[in-house]
């Protein structure tokens, strides 16, 4: 197996336990201030990973991406994501979580993370089955 290959299968594989976190926090009880703060970590650490691994998907198909917001961008160009604004306002909450002080403005962004999760979980699946299932079945 090629090195990249392996990356790429890790990459996969802390998306999915990142997703599955973050799902975890989203079905606890958001009324509580602890848990819409690590809502919110889940979320970062869960868009960091998201990113890196377009980033690497892209590098494969040869694409350079350099930031997240073009691995984004470059990404919905693909037609790996489907929604390009709500990946684009996903980035844009998850830079301005590390700003937020605000007790309603954290519970929006919470509210926001609830609205994108099927959005993020409907792409993991889409790519895993294009990239590591499917992948499998040619080998």
């Amino acid at each position: 197996m090629r090195d990249m290959d392996r990356k790429l299968i890790q990459s996969f594989a802390n998306l999915k336990r990142a997703l599955k976190r973050l799902e975890e926090a989203l079905q606890e009880d958001l009324e509580n201030s602890l848990i819409v703060d690590g809502t919110i970590q889940r979320f970062e650490f869960t868009i960091e990973l998201y990113w890196k691994t377009l980033k690497r998907l892209l590098s494969r198909e040869g694409i350079d991406a350099r930031t997240p917001r073009e691995t984004l961008k470059e990404s919905y160009q693909v037609g790996w994501l489907t929604n390009e604004q709500a990946w684009l306002q996903m980035l844009k909450d998850r830079n301005s979580t590390s700003h937020v002080y605000s007790e309603d403005m954290a519970r929006k962004i919470v509210q926001n993370i609830s609205n994108y999760f099927p959005e993020m979980k409907k792409t993991f699946t889409k790519l895993e089955e294009q990239y590591i299932t499917g992948h499998d079945a040619d080998e």
